[in-house]
């Protein structure tokens, strides 16, 4: 029987259900508990950007690759989901934050599992909190929604829904594209046929602060997955980390999606493309800021290591071989150390 990431997430859980975020309506300062020390680390180098790729180019496949190897991360433009279908995202997105804090505590993230509203996963590992809040969808999102909107859940149910069945084609099809550009096919991964992909859809919430050069809205991390597509809106606050640079702002495109490598990609491709470590900074023009980054995976049985086709040419294996609910296990416990507890 196949565990499914839910489960291996709710098998690793890092305990936050004492943990709730503020009712950011009643602030009017910076509570002790949200101050992250000022540094000029929160400062951004606007000259670079991150490399913009059009999926009708002909040379894609070259400059996905090329993109994942310097970056990490790359824009993504005519990527064939419709515009309309974002903007409905965005705004099923909006209503669902702008719910009285007392309505959205009742879909509060339980203690044995990893979908509903709440702080944070990663929160566990920072001494400050997160001026955000989310909510996270696995599979379907009708349980949740129906304690929020008991008798008006279908609007959003139906547009998160169509949304995870495209951002998945997407997913896949940017997958294949940044495999192709390593001479690798989807079908080399390690991965029983009729297996479905591990996937989740994360909404944030990035509310108005008072004080936004002393908070944190997401703290710097890389992601579990094999790539994360990330829809941004008009205001800026993702930030990649690029070394020899610094933090670099990702300034969002209209209709474009944010692509990042993840921890199962960087492996897969034996250290060749760096998973982003990224973070979100606070809009100090007082916006309220919004996200919804879907993370595409594998399935939770299959096994990750450096490809064969890789060693093939000569070079030496970085990683060992880790099932992905192992590797979750492993980052659910150490965190930044994760990467480096499997290597050779």
């Amino acid at each position: 029987m196949t565990t499914t990431l839910s489960q291996v997430y709710s098998e690793n859980l890092i305990h936050l259900h004492h943990i709730i975020p503020l009712d950011f309506d009643s602030v009017r300062t910076v509570p002790d508990s949200h101050v992250w020390p000022k540094s000029d680390e929160f400062s951004s180098d606007h000259q670079l950007t991150i490399p913009i790729i059009d999926l009708k180019d002909p040379n894609a496949v070259k400059l996905a690759g090329q993109a994942c190897e310097t970056w990490g991360a790359f824009q993504v433009i005519n990527h064939g989901i419709p515009l309309n279908l974002l903007e409905e995202v965005e705004s099923e997105t909006r209503r669902l934050f702008s719910l009285p804090a007392e309505t959205k505590m009742k879909a509060l993230r339980e203690p044995a599992g990893a979908a509903g509203y709440g702080l944070p996963l990663i929160s566990k590992f920072f001494p400050k909190y997160m001026w955000h809040e989310g909510f996270t969808i696995m599979g379907s999102p009708a349980d949740h929604a129906r304690m929020l909107w008991p008798n008006d859940n279908a609007r959003f149910c139906d547009v998160m829904d169509r949304y995870q069945k495209k951002m998945e084609v997407v997913a896949e099809k940017l997958t294949n594209l940044i495999l192709g550009s390593l001479e690798i096919t989807g079908e080399d991964l390690n991965r029983d046929a009729g297996s479905p992909f591990g996937a989740a859809l994360q909404l944030n919430s990035y509310p108005p602060c008072p004080n936004p050069n002393r908070a944190m809205g997401l703290a710097p991390h890389t992601d579990t997955s094999l790539v994360t597509i990330v829809q941004q809106t008009a205001a800026s606050g993702l930030q990649i980390f690029k070394q020899g640079a610094g933090w670099v702002s990702v300034l969002p495109i209209a209709g474009a999606l944010v692509v990042n490598v993840g921890d199962l990609l960087h492996i897969l491709s034996n250290a060749r493309f760096p998973s982003a470590l990224h973070r979100a900074v606070l809009d100090r023009d007082g916006c309220h800021r919004y996200s919804m980054a879907y993370f595409y995976g594998l399935p939770s049985d299959c096994r990750v290591s450096p490809s064969l086709k890789l060693l093939s040419s000569g070079e030496n294996p970085r990683y060992r071989s880790v099932t992905v609910k192992e590797y979750v296990r492993i980052k659910s416990k150490n965190f930044e150390e994760a990467l480096s507890l499997i290597r050779i």
